[in-house]
């Protein structure tokens, strides 16, 4: 990719500039037309990934390109509003800025669509994909094998979901709902994150990832709280068949958990990283006994803590990007998030006594998504959403969690 203005320049000279299946060079959009263009523009490169370069445009009579700076002051901001408003499901980009020599505030902006992991993205009710050398409306037998496509990847995350629920080592303790989280890279190689798995010291640079995760502004600035036990209570080390796992006091090695005799033993929170990429994350105090001042402890009624669920979700997310991060991969995730012993139980509204009337009507919940690092990086709120939106829509908490949930600044 380009970087300077002298990169652009040399491009155009050496004739290397050709508009393609995944690259297309345009002028800055000026209208509401525009707007829209650029729209089925970036929704037809999220099929496969593509590159968009403002700045540098066509001479149709020579068939040659040449630069043409264009006003950056909120072009970036401009492109992100597009991307994230007109096209159906949003898209996210990243976008990069050339100044021009001359100084003058205008310059180039290199547009990155990754390929999305939720395309086709519809704009004016009408999917978009892209050909040798520009954008098509594709046809309904293309759109549904993108469908079906997509449905078989999310089939195969649930399914590695559904294995650690199964797995769960506190299966048959106590009567709290638990909390899984599974995310996986779509592209990477088997043995990804041998260089934090397979150090001396991975204990510590898994710890140190814990706490850049928690400590991740955006995070707290979007959820205004906390919840115990967080991530910072997997603090014993263990090594497992093909990765590495930190967990909290009572699950230990061979993931045999053992009561400690507190009041907190059924309660654990661990986070397990693999060669390949994948992670594991499981919290079993998604629920706890609320009892009234007049009643036994043995007839409390159990309660979501749906805010745990949002907090850990926004976590997870961070820890993928900061993974990504530190062993270079640049591809898609597949994230799914579960949670079992559901049915008939109310979220939790403080220890006030008065509970929600909406009880959820099932025993499990498993919700699947992909995706990009410009996702994770730029709207966690987004994918947040995706995740647990059906969960606490169901549980008439959403709006509850609007900051967790958007990705505004």
């Amino acid at each position: 990719m380009p970087k300077t203005e002298a990169d652009l320049q040399a491009a155009v000279d050496g004739g290397l500039f050709e508009e393609s299946h995944h690259l297309d060079l345009k002028k800055a959009p000026n209208s509401k037309g525009d707007n829209k263009e650029l729209a089925r523009d970036l929704s037809s490169f999220a099929v496969d990934g593509g590159t968009l370069i403002i700045g540098v445009q066509e001479n149709k009579g020579s068939r040659t390109f040449e630069l043409a700076p264009q006003p950056l002051s909120g072009l970036p901001e401009k492109i992100e509003q597009v991307a994230r408003t007109i096209p159906d499901p949003p898209l996210t980009v990243i976008t990069e800025e050339i100044s021009s020599a001359v100084d003058n505030g205008t310059g180039y902006l290199i547009v990155h669509i990754p390929a999305s992991p939720v395309a086709p993205h519809m704009v004016d009710n009408r999917y978009f994909g892209r050909g040798d050398k520009t954008k098509y409306q594709m046809a309904d037998a293309e759109v549904v094998g993108l469908h079906t496509r997509r449905r078989d990847t999310e089939a195969d995350t649930l399914t590695l979901l559904r294995k650690e629920m199964d797995e769960d080592p506190l299966r048959d303790v106590g009567a709290q709902s638990h909390l899984f989280l599974v995310a996986q890279p779509t592209a990477g190689r088997r043995d990804m994150c041998l260089p934090i798995t397979g150090a001396k010291d991975w204990n510590q640079r898994l710890r140190t990832l814990i706490q850049q995760a928690l400590q991740a502004s955006r995070t707290q600035a979007a959820l205004y709280g906390g919840f115990s036990p967080d991530l910072s209570s997997a603090h014993q080390g263990h090594r497992r068949a093909r990765g590495v796992a930190l967990s909290s006091s009572g699950l230990g090695a061979g993931r045999v958990y053992t009561p400690q005799g507190g009041s907190y033993d059924e309660s654990v929170v661990e986070l397990q990283l693999f060669e390949d990429g994948g992670l594991r994350l499981l919290m079993t105090r998604l629920s706890e006994g609320a009892s009234k001042p007049y009643e036994s402890p043995s007839d409390a009624e159990q309660v979501i803590f749906d805010a745990a669920a949002v907090i850990y979700a926004r976590h997870m997310l961070d820890l993928i990007r900061l993974i990504s991060d530190d062993v270079g991969y640049h591809g898609n995730w597949a994230v799914a998030v579960g949670a079992n012993r559901l049915r008939g139980r109310r979220r939790y509204q403080g220890w006030s006594g008065f509970l929600s009337n909406h009880m959820y009507s099932a025993d499990t919940y498993e919700e699947s998504t992909g995706a990009t690092l410009a996702e994770l990086r730029d709207a966690p709120g987004m994918l947040t959403r995706r995740l647990l939106g059906p969960l606490l829509r169901s549980l008439d908490s959403e709006e509850a969690f609007a900051k967790a949930l958007t990705d505004e600044e």
